[in-house]
């Protein structure tokens, strides 16, 4: 039989990697983005080595590689004192257990490595300028209607249009997603703008009470990504990203190590974030339409998971529809049953991971030290991330 036609509401990470697993399995494709070109917030993310692992199986990994870092250890820094405890090794170790690298990556080049993959499949495969309104199904397909009035009919519709999802809203209904109560402040620094010091291929979790900061190194140690999370009540804008000052992102970390002011007034720019979060859906599939990535498990970015999550989706997701070969509704259901229960697991993670990163114990020195040998000693490690990182994708039954 022929191949059926999906529809994807996003060109995110999420819609992408979707649309580039269906197009390798044969499926026609249209990836509908509201945006007028692609493009993605100038920031990094982490690829732990189940994404790097989805990724290969995309045929997107390699062209990613050679724009990415690969950081030899991620460690743990003292907010006030620096002191430094190993979290662990990111380099051969990883590959030698996983069988894949732990990358640190600029968002814009993991959007382009899998566009680029799309429309070498299929250069009609993503359409610019189409913000989605809504939708219809009946028991033979989908019609998505974009904004502008054009309609356009799939045997199936997959929502990748992130935590403020259209698709999530008209299916499910319910409120708008919770501000977290934190604040996260983000920028991007050329690295000649740092110290010698802080030119390094590791990355920094600086935690302390009531906030931890970020930092590693992107494309090939060229400029420094800086992600500093503050516990606040406080967020009064109508949007949930803003543009903040050096003064103020200053002052939301006065007193912490010096490190972190030199790399917050190195930065040429800092947004500032509501960070936004929803419990785990127990379902999120109905009929034709399902839902990939942040629109059905947005998760805080404590476990760093969030764009690998999506990733897995959209491995999974081609994966179900050929194992159900033709039968949209099953493969659908069948995607849910897969994923349901480990996103629900990594949405969690990363929310206990809250409380570990911001506990009143990590103060004073002496007292971290003991709460960083209950907490992030080897056991309670391997405990929290071999389950994340020995993940196949493209291998897991379902």
């Amino acid at each position: 039989m022929a191949r059926q036609h999906i529809l994807i509401a996003g060109g995110g990470i999420g819609g992408m990697s979707a649309g580039l697993a269906l197009l390798q399995r044969g499926y026609s494709v249209r990836i509908f983005e509201q945006a007028p070109a692609l493009g993605e917030v100038g920031a990094g993310i982490q690829i732990s080595p189940n994404g790097s692992r989805a990724l290969d199986s995309l045929g997107a990994f390699q062209r990613l590689l050679a724009l990415s870092c690969k950081p030899k250890e991620k460690r743990f820094r003292h907010w006030q004192t620096g002191k430094s405890w190993q979290l662990f090794d990111l380099g051969e170790q990883a590959v030698e257990k996983y069988g894949y690298p732990y990358l640190t990556v600029y968002r814009p080049d993991l959007l382009s490595a899998l566009s680029d993959g799309v429309e070498a499949l299929d250069p009609e495969a993503i359409v610019l300028d189409a913000r989605v309104d809504r939708f219809e199904q009946d028991e033979d397909g989908v019609i998505l209607y974009l904004a502008d009035g054009r309609s356009f009919r799939g045997d199936a519709l997959i929502g990748a249009d992130g935590v403020r999802s259209r698709i999530r809203e008209q299916l499910w209904g319910g409120a708008a997603p919770e501000f977290s109560g934190m604040v996260a402040w983000r920028g991007v620094i050329p690295m000649e703008n740092l110290p010698e010091h802080l030119r390094v291929m590791v990355g920094n979790t600086w935690i302390g009470p009531g906030g931890h900061v970020v930092n590693y190194p992107l494309r090939g140690g060229k400029i420094m990504n800086l992600v500093g999370t503050i516990d606040s009540d406080d967020w009064s804008a109508q949007s949930w990203r803003t543009l903040g000052s050096v003064e103020e992102c200053l002052r939301d970390f006065a007193g912490w190590h010096d490190d972190i002011h030199t790399m917050i007034k190195a930065a040429p720019e800092l947004l500032k974030w509501a960070l936004m979060g929803r419990d785990p859906m127990e379902k999120w599939t109905r009929g034709r339409v399902s839902m990939v990535g942040d629109a059905c498990h947005p998760t805080l970015p404590f476990l760093a998971q969030g764009a690998v999550m999506s990733i897995e989706d959209g491995v999974v997701l081609a994966r179900c529809l050929d194992e159900e070969d033709g039968r949209i509704e099953a493969a659908l259901t069948r995607f849910e049953s897969a994923r349901i229960e480990r996103t629900r697991d990594m949405v969690l993670g990363a929310r206990d991971n809250t409380s570990r990163f911001h506990n009143e114990e990590l103060r004073s020195e002496a007292s971290a030290e003991l709460y960083m040998q209950r907490e992030w000693s080897r056991a309670p490690i391997k405990d929290r991330y071999d389950w994340l990182y020995s993940y196949k994708a493209e291998a897991v039954a379902v």
